[in-house]
């Protein structure tokens, strides 16, 4: 038996997102831990939370 040693990005490769702006195409990658105790929709929250409080800071 052959045995494989392969990465997570192995069996579940990264998501790929392409947006072209202007003349400059960005190429973002998306991956997700398989044990993150926090959802999408979790994540999204924090990032909203984190990003007002330093606008009011300001």
């Amino acid at each position: 038996m052959i045995t494989e040693n392969k990465t997570i990005n192995d069996v579940n490769p990264p998501q790929k997102l392409t947006r072209k702006i202007g003349s400059t195409t960005y190429e973002v990658s998306i991956h997700f831990s398989k044990t993150s105790r926090e959802t999408l929709s979790d994540k999204v929250m924090r990032l909203i939370r984190n990003e007002t409080k330093l606008i009011s800071n300001n």
